[in-house]
C-alpha cells in the first residue's frame, strides 16, 4: 500500500541530492499555464459572462448571477446543525486569538539626529479569498483566509467558491455560513482559473447585478488550474503561494504510537488521489506497525478507492528509513514538508531545530487534524517544498510596510557627500546632482 526507502547505511547526500532520494508529487503548473490562459483572457474581455460559461462548462451549473443574494447568505446560517456553527464559532475565536498577536506596529528608528526612518504597516485595500469546493466543502478555509485578512485590517473582502449543482448554483452552504459567521457578504459562485481572472479583472457591473471590483491580492488553496491562473496574472494581483497537493511529514521513533501515526498519515491522504504521506523513521518495528495499521484502519475509512489508496500508494508517500533521528531531521528539513509532526521522545526539542516546515506539530496530542481546524494556526500552509522560503498564512501576508523617511538640511548634509560619491561610483551623476541642488551645488564634506 506504501512504499519504502532505505537510506540507513550511508551517510546521507547534502542539498538537491537528498530532496531527489525523496518523495513528491508531480505537479506541473507550467503545463497548466496553456490551459489557463484562454481562459483568463475570455474572463479579462467578456467579464461575467465569461465566468458564468466556464461554471457551466466545468461545474455543471449555470448559475443566474455571480454574485450570492444575501438572503442566501443568511439562510445557510439560519439552517447550519448547531453543532457545526459551535465549531466553527470556537475555530474563528481561537484563530483570532493567534492572528490578533500577529499585529505589526508603527516603528520608528533615529537613525542620526535630524534624521529618522519610520516603518508603518498598511494593509492591503481588497482580497479576493478563493475557497475550494471539489472533492471536499473547506469552511474551515473561509475562516483561515478571512481571519488574518479581517485583523490585518483589510476593509475590502470578496470570497469565491465553486457553483454546487446540489444547491441550485450556491456555493456549499457550510461555505456561506462561514462567510456569514465572519461578516463577509460579499460571495461569488465561481470556482477554478476563472475565479481568479475575475479576481484580477473584475468583471463590470450590469442593470441587474453589481459587478466585482478588480482585488490587489488573492489568497487560498485550490487546485492545479487556479495554481496556474494565479501564476499567470501575478503582477497584476499579489499572490500568496501556488498551493500543491497536500503534503504530511511524520517523524517518528520507536516510541510512537503506530495507531496515532497510521491514522495521521490517512487524514492528508483523504483529501486528494495526489496527496503526500510520509514517515520517516529510525525504527524498522515501527514501519512495520504502522505498514499493518494501515491496512486496518484504510479498510475502516471512506474515500478509499477514490483517495486514499491512490495518495498512500503513490510515488509522492513513502515510509522512509534513517539510521537516527539525526539524519531524520536531515531529510525531514530536505522534504520541507508543508505540515510536520514530531512523535518522537523528545518532541519539543527536535521540533525546535527544524528549518523547513509549514506548521511543526509537536508530540502525539498535536495532530495536524487539530491545526487544520481548532488549534488556532493557520492551515493554508507552503507545499512541494516552498517552507525552505516561504511562510503561511498571516496577518503578514496583507499587510505592506512602508518606510517613512525624514530628515532635516542639517541631517542630510552631514551624509550628502557619501549620496554624491555613491551616485558617482554607480555612474548616475543625476543621483548627485539631485543632492548638490539643494546645498548650491557644493556638497558638504566634499573636497
Amino acid at each position: 500500500m506504501i512504499s519504502r526507502i532505505d537510506l540507513r547505511g550511508e551517510a546521507l547526500p547534502e542539498g538537491s541530492a537528498l530532496r531527489d532520494l525523496l518523495p513528491r508529487a508531480e505537479f506541473d503548473v507550467e503545463a497548466a499555464l496553456e490551459t489557463v490562459r484562454p481562459i483568463c483572457e475570455d474572463v479579462r474581455h467578456h467579464g461575467a459572462a465569461a465566468v458564468i460559461e466556464y461554471g457551466e462548462k466545468f461545474d455543471g451549473v449555470r448559475v443566474p448571477g455571480l454574485r450570492v443574494p444575501a438572503e442566501a447568505i443568511a439562510r445557510a446560517l439560519d439552517e447550519l446543525d448547531p453543532a457545526v456553527r459551535a465549531a466553527l464559532e470556537e475555530s474563528i475565536r481561537r484563530a483570532r486569538l493567534v492572528h490578533r498577536d500577529q499585529r505589526r506596529t508603527t516603528h520608528t528608528t533615529q537613525v542620526v539626529p535630524g534624521g529618522r526612518v519610520t516603518e508603518k504597516w498598511i494593509p492591503v485595500d481588497r482580497v479576493g479569498l478563493y475557497v475550494p469546493g471539489g472533492r471536499a466543502v473547506y469552511p474551515s478555509s473561509v475562516v483561515m483566509n478571512v481571519v488574518p485578512a479581517q485583523e490585518a485590517g483589510v476593509t475590502g473582502l470578496a470570497v469565491a467558491s465553486p457553483p454546487q449543482k446540489e444547491f441550485g448554483g450556491l456555493p456549499h452552504p457550510t461555505i456561506l455560513a462561514a462567510c456569514a459567521l465572519l461578516g463577509v457578504d460579499e460571495v461569488y459562485a465561481a470556482g477554478g482559473a476563472q475565479a481568479v481572472a475575475m479576481f484580477a479583472y473584475g468583471t463590470g457591473s450590469t442593470a441587474d447585478e453589481p459587478g466585482c471590483e478588480p482585488v490587489n491580492l488573492v489568497t487560498g488553496p485550490g487546485n492545479i488550474y487556479v495554481a496556474a491562473a494565479k501564476r499567470l496574472l501575478k503582477g497584476r494581483i499579489g499572490i500568496d503561494a501556488e498551493a500543491g497537493p497536500t503534503e504530511i511529514a511524520v517523524l517518528a521513533d520507536a516510541g510512537a504510537d503506530p495507531a496515532h501515526v497510521a491514522a495521521d498519515l490517512i487524514s492528508q491522504a483523504e483529501h486528494d488521489p495526489m496527496a503526500a504521506s510520509v514517515l520517516v523513521t529510525d525504527s524498522e518495528a515501527l514501519a512495520e506497525a504502522v505498514e499493518a495499521e494501515l491496512k486496518t484502519q484504510v479498510a475502516a475509512s471512506k474515500h478509499v478507492d477514490e483517495r486514499i489508496v491512490p495518495a498512500l500508494a503513490g510515488k509522492q508517500s513513502a515510509i522512509v528509513l534513517v539510521t537516527d533521528l539525526e539524519d531524520g531531521l536531515k531529510v525531514v528539513d530536505a522534504y520541507g514538508a508543508e505540515h510536520l509532526e514530531i512523535q518522537t521522545a523528545d518532541a519539543a526539542a527536535l521540533a525546535d531545530r527544524v528549518r523547513n516546515a509549514g506548521a511543526i506539530f509537536v508530540g502525539p496530542w498535536s495532530p495536524v487534524s487539530l491545526g487544520d481546524y481548532c488549534a488556532g494556526s493557520n492551515h493554508v500552509l507552503p507545499t512541494g517544498g516552498c517552507a525552505c522560503h516561504s511562510s503561511g498564512l498571516s496577518v503578514q501576508s496583507f499587510l505592506r510596510g512602508v518606510h517613512l523617511v525624514d530628515y532635516t538640511r542639517d541631517a542630510l548634509a552631514d551624509v550628502a557627500h557619501h549620496v554624491v560619491t555613491l551616485a558617482e561610483a554607480e555612474d548616475l551623476p543625476a543621483h548627485g546632482a539631485a543632492i548638490k541642488a539643494r546645498f548650491g551645488w557644493k556638497v558638504p564634506g566634499n573636497k
